[in-house]
């Protein structure tokens, strides 16, 4: 069992970069892979051409160094095919043959750089680093273009009972740490908001925060938006695509409704979080990503791993840490400033309407409540938000009593009746014209669509009545 010392000073681990030397001078190539691996980058070597396109085929690479004459495929013939393989890949050439013509269709071919043999260790370190901060560069944009793609603006936590305090307090701690972490609450609690507001607080805030949810995507398409696929692995696959994992490298991956995560991915998701690895569908090529995983439910986990629908290992890997959000009924004091929210700057409302609001049990909690104040300001007048405007299970559940009106909500059913037969008989009256069926009852237009909503009036019923002259 982790102490909570290790949970929140854990370091994270650098991403791993993966070069790979290809030379057929074995003392040359052993001298460069024993130099640069002591500089910590993850080094593989092959004597031949051929060697390494069987490994370019099962990895994915950061930089290569070629040797530019060798036996059988040059090291320029090899350029061209680790670039139609892996166009990210940096490469750069080595040869003791330099001419002005290999240079020239080296970086033609999108080399990174051409060095003459024999060169400086130090020398070709230097150029190794530029090469690698090249690929960091070109994975950050392809990740900040797919995450402006997706991204949608997030309200920041709004909320100061001392239920939310305690979720601010686990935040501030948690959200540096490198840890795995589920986030557990009702539906509409605001669980990707915390998920958010740890990856702010992280030491991976500058890379991409990438949000998916489970329950939205059918298995073959959830697969497809996690690990990516390659051009032609399944019908439909008209192009290669990255994943998500990819595009989240070095930053945060949050992972919505984890509960509804089916059977066949879970073991390729633990498979990731172990060890970083993971292959597009139609792949066999081994890639590495450093993503720190956040995750959400609102199911009960425990049931779930008990019943066998979700994996016990899985579950440890995803729960190193548990921060639950309370649901809004238990966040006392908090709707009057989410309200404000919602209704923004230009909007006010009264007291009657704000109370009703507060004594809700919001069991759709924070999404509610702001559909609820969504549908509100489009029923009101003069930019005031009344009692007359919110729902009718809000006011009754509420307590609270509704003011008395001639064509008003009452709580007594008959004259409910009454009030729906007078509406109606007035639009059939004036044909149902609604400028003039609002003249006539004394209410603004809006009024009049408000309780043609409440009252459930169809347009079919609002025909002329028999023997109704033109008006």
């Amino acid at each position: 069992m982790m102490s909570s010392a290790e949970i929140f000073n854990d370091p994270i681990i650098t991403r791993v970069i993966d070069l790979l030397v290809v030379d057929d001078d074995d003392e040359f190539r052993g001298t460069i892979v024993r130099r640069l691996a002591r500089r910590g980058y993850h080094v593989h070597e092959a004597a031949d051409a051929e060697t390494a396109l069987q490994m370019i085929q099962r990895r994915q690479f950061d930089v290569a160094l070629l040797d530019m004459v060798m036996p059988g495929m040059s090291g320029i013939d090899l350029t061209e095919k680790i670039k139609a393989a892996q166009g990210d890949c940096e490469v750069i050439l080595l040869t003791g043959q330099a001419t002005v013509e290999s240079a020239v269709r080296a970086m033609k071919l999108g080399a990174f750089d051409y060095l003459t043999k024999p060169c400086p260790l130090a020398e070709l370190e230097i150029i190794v680093e530029k090469a690698v901060g090249r690929r960091r560069l070109t994975r950050e944009n392809t990740q900040l273009k797919e995450v402006l793609a997706r991204s949608q603006s997030s309200p920041e936590m709004i909320g100061n009972s001392a239920a939310m305090q305690e979720v601010y307090r686990l935040i501030e701690r948690a959200g540096p740490t490198d840890k795995a972490i589920l986030i557990q609450g009702e539906s509409g609690t605001g669980k990707e908001l915390v998920a958010r507001a740890l990856h702010r607080r992280s030491k991976r805030a500058e890379f991409p925060l990438v949000v998916v949810n489970c329950a939205a995507l059918a298995e073959t398409l959830l697969e497809s938006e996690l690990f990516g696929h390659e051009k032609g692995s399944f019908t439909g696959a008209v192009a290669t695509k990255p994943g998500l994992f990819e595009i989240a490298d070095g930053g945060t991956l949050f992972i919505d409704e984890i509960g509804e995560m089916p059977g066949s991915l879970q073991p390729k998701l633990l498979r990731v979080l172990e060890d970083g690895s993971m292959r597009r569908i139609g792949s066999v090529k081994e890639r590495r990503v450093d993503v720190r995983i956040l995750a959400a439910t609102n199911r009960n986990m425990d049931e779930e791993v008990r019943s066998g629908r979700f994996r016990e290992d899985l579950f440890y890997r995803i729960n190193v840490m548990s921060l639950t959000l309370p649901p809004l009924r238990e966040r006392t004091g908090d709707v009057p400033p989410l309200v404000r929210r919602f209704l923004g700057p230009d909007w006010q409302i009264e007291p009657e309407a704000m109370a009703a609001l507060e004594r809700y049990r919001w069991p759709g909690n924070i999404r509610q409540l702001s559909n609820t104040v969504d549908r509100a300001k489009i029923l009101a007048d003069e930019h005031v938000v009344r009692l007359s405007d919110l729902p009718r299970e809000v006011v009754q559940t509420s307590g609270v009593a509704s003011p008395q009106s001639t064509v008003m909500e009452a709580d007594d059913d008959s004259l409910a009746a009454l009030q729906r037969a007078h509406v109606l008989r007035t639009l059939q009256r004036e044909r149902g014209n609604k400028a003039k069926a609002a003249r006539a009852l004394g209410v603004s237009r809006r009024s009049l669509y408000r309780l043609l909503e409440r009252f459930d009036i169809k347009p079919t019923e609002t025909a002329a009545l028999p023997g109704a002259g033109p008006r």
